[in-house]
């Protein structure tokens, strides 16, 4: 069994007050045009004309040669953090494929681990690295870009 976790609940209210991102900028508003601007927090598609805000994530606590650094966007209004229900959210369906790769406990990318899977696929893909003892969770990112889109941990 395997879960898709979103953006801790403080750490996007923190960044929503304007408090600074990964690169210590305060994050931009803008507007959504309802295509392609995937919550992080929510998980979902942030709806047309809708606040947004554009910012620097890093998905690790530390910095090192693997902790890549990236834009995702967030609402700009409280939304609900999502909950795993057993279903892939909005954001995980919205492109024909995704790129996917499992970290150790030592938050360095599991070689080997690393795939581009079609979206049909992607939750047995991730549970497949994450059947490897050497893996402690799963990144999914855009397949396009290498956005930062969730993170996929052992339920």
């Amino acid at each position: 069994m395997i879960r898709i976790t979103a953006l801790p609940t403080d750490e996007v209210r923190a960044l929503q007050s304007g408090q600074p991102d990964a690169y210590g900028n305060r994050p931009e508003h803008a507007v959504s045009d309802g295509a392609g601007n995937p919550c992080r927090h929510c998980l979902r598609q942030i709806p047309e004309a809708a606040g947004m805000l554009s910012l620097a994530h890093r998905p690790f606590a530390a910095l090192h040669p693997y902790a890549e650094t990236g834009p995702i966007f967030l609402c700009a209004d409280p939304c609900t953090r999502h909950v795993d229900d057993g279903t892939l959210p909005e954001v995980l369906t919205s492109s024909p494929d995704y790129l996917i790769k499992g970290y150790g406990q030592n938050d360095r990318i599991v070689y080997g681990t690393g795939r581009v899977v079609p979206t049909a696929e992607l939750m047995t893909a991730a549970e497949a690295i994450l059947s490897r003892a050497d893996v402690a969770y799963v990144h999914v990112r855009s397949a396009r870009n290498n956005c930062y889109q969730a993170r996929v941990d052992r339920a």
